[in-house]
Protein backbone atom coordinates (compact mmCIF):
# COMPACT_ATOMS: atom_id res chain seq x y z
CA UNK A 1 0.00 0.00 0.00
CA UNK A 2 1.24 3.94 -0.94
CA UNK A 3 0.59 7.08 -0.15
CA UNK A 4 -0.66 10.03 -1.99
CA UNK A 5 -2.29 12.90 -2.94
CA UNK A 6 -4.79 13.37 -5.39
CA UNK A 7 -3.79 16.36 -8.15
CA UNK A 8 -6.33 15.25 -10.16
CA UNK A 9 -9.53 13.02 -12.56
CA UNK A 10 -9.29 11.11 -15.31
CA UNK A 11 -12.54 11.38 -18.13
CA UNK A 12 -12.91 8.33 -20.02
CA UNK A 13 -14.99 8.09 -23.22
CA UNK A 14 -15.74 4.70 -22.78
CA UNK A 15 -15.64 2.03 -19.80
CA UNK A 16 -15.59 -1.56 -18.99
CA UNK A 17 -18.90 -2.21 -17.84
CA UNK A 18 -18.01 -4.14 -14.75
CA UNK A 19 -16.20 -0.48 -13.48
CA UNK A 20 -19.29 1.47 -13.95
CA UNK A 21 -19.91 3.53 -10.73
CA UNK A 22 -16.66 4.44 -9.90
CA UNK A 23 -13.87 6.87 -11.51
CA UNK A 24 -10.32 7.45 -12.13
CA UNK A 25 -8.28 10.06 -10.32
CA UNK A 26 -4.31 11.06 -10.90
CA UNK A 27 -2.76 10.68 -7.56
CA UNK A 28 0.59 11.93 -7.14
CA UNK A 29 2.62 9.33 -4.27
CA UNK A 30 4.60 10.19 -1.51
CA UNK A 31 7.79 9.12 -0.63
CA UNK A 32 9.41 8.70 3.42
CA UNK A 33 10.86 12.41 2.74
CA UNK A 34 8.29 13.69 1.65
CA UNK A 35 6.15 12.82 4.04
CA UNK A 36 8.18 13.43 6.61
CA UNK A 37 8.64 17.10 5.54
CA UNK A 38 4.73 17.24 4.76
CA UNK A 39 5.95 18.31 1.14
CA UNK A 40 4.13 17.46 -2.32
CA UNK A 41 5.88 13.57 -3.59
CA UNK A 42 7.97 13.39 -6.53
CA UNK A 43 8.30 10.60 -9.42
CA UNK A 44 5.78 9.72 -11.88
CA UNK A 45 2.12 9.91 -11.01
CA UNK A 46 -0.62 7.23 -10.71
CA UNK A 47 -3.86 6.72 -12.46
CA UNK A 48 -6.13 4.83 -9.43
CA UNK A 49 -9.56 3.52 -9.23
CA UNK A 50 -11.72 5.30 -7.09
CA UNK A 51 -15.13 4.00 -5.52
CA UNK A 52 -15.11 5.63 -2.37
CA UNK A 53 -15.55 9.55 -3.48
CA UNK A 54 -11.80 11.24 -3.04
CA UNK A 55 -11.57 14.43 -3.97
CA UNK A 56 -8.52 16.46 -5.74
CA UNK A 57 -6.42 17.98 -2.27
CA UNK A 58 -7.21 14.66 -0.96
CA UNK A 59 -4.51 12.37 0.95
CA UNK A 60 -5.43 8.48 0.00
CA UNK A 61 -4.04 5.34 0.68
CA UNK A 62 -3.91 3.29 -3.12
CA UNK A 63 -2.86 -0.41 -3.13
CA UNK A 64 -1.61 -1.50 -6.83
CA UNK A 65 -0.75 -4.69 -8.68
CA UNK A 66 -3.06 -7.67 -7.91
CA UNK A 67 -4.13 -6.85 -4.78
CA UNK A 68 -5.88 -3.96 -7.11
CA UNK A 69 -8.29 -5.85 -9.11
CA UNK A 70 -9.42 -8.02 -5.69
CA UNK A 71 -12.24 -6.12 -4.94
CA UNK A 72 -13.79 -7.31 -8.48
CA UNK A 73 -13.24 -11.13 -7.54
CA UNK A 74 -14.86 -13.22 -9.55
CA UNK A 75 -14.82 -11.28 -12.25
CA UNK A 76 -11.75 -10.07 -14.19
CA UNK A 77 -10.24 -6.88 -14.57
CA UNK A 78 -7.49 -4.64 -16.23
CA UNK A 79 -6.57 -2.34 -12.85
CA UNK A 80 -3.25 -1.88 -11.80
CA UNK A 81 -4.17 0.43 -8.48
CA UNK A 82 -7.50 1.14 -6.58
CA UNK A 83 -7.98 3.65 -3.95
CA UNK A 84 -8.25 2.25 -0.81
CA UNK A 85 -9.17 4.72 1.67
CA UNK A 86 -8.90 8.57 2.49
CA UNK A 87 -6.98 9.23 5.40
CA UNK A 88 -7.41 12.26 7.77
CA UNK A 89 -3.93 12.22 9.26
CA UNK A 90 -0.60 11.01 8.58
CA UNK A 91 1.99 10.46 11.20
CA UNK A 92 5.87 9.48 10.42
CA UNK A 93 8.11 8.75 12.71
CA UNK A 94 11.60 7.17 11.62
Amino acid sequence: MRIGDVVGRLTLSKCDPKMIGGRFLIVQPHDPKSLREDRPGKGEVVVVYDQIGGRVGDRVAFTEGREAAMPFYPDRVALDAYLVCLLDSVTYTA
